[in-house]
């Protein structure tokens, strides 16, 4: 099971940053960073599945197809957000995490833009 893989890779980390710090601090963070790197490229290898089951029910609802690739956007910036947050707060740089975090909302709420002119335009012709 990959999860079994991901909490190893996370313990045996944790591990060695613990060992770094009281010896060469500097390199614990290098440790961090590649820990959450190999845990993230773990985890989006089982993301190939997800996309292809939401493009069959996209096609076979009739979903525009446009929303659905919005939608996947939407959560890989919110994904790659959080993890460059940790890696921020990680680093103590807590300033920093806190522009990263805005940031990300900002682009999301851009990119979704379309959705929400389109929802607004269906409650409109609902609406007399």
């Amino acid at each position: 099971m990959d999860i079994i893989k991901i909490i190893g890779i996370a313990f045996l980390a944790v591990i060695i940053i613990l060992i770094l710090k009281q010896y060469r601090p500097e390199f614990a963070m290098y440790v961090s960073i590649i820990a959450g790197a190999l845990i993230l490229f773990m985890s989006i290898g089982k993301l190939e599945g997800v996309i292809s089951l939401l493009s069959t029910i996209s096609n076979s609802t009739k979903v525009n197809g446009q929303f659905l690739g919005i939608l996947l956007k939407i959560t890989g910036i919110a994904f790659l957000t959080e993890f460059a947050v940790s890696i921020c707060k990680d680093s103590g740089e807590t300033a920093i995490a806190s522009k990263v975090d805005l940031g990300g909302k900002i682009i999301i709420i851009a990119i979704s833009i379309p959705i929400i002119s389109t929802l607004l335009e269906t409650v409109m012709k609902i609406l007399p």
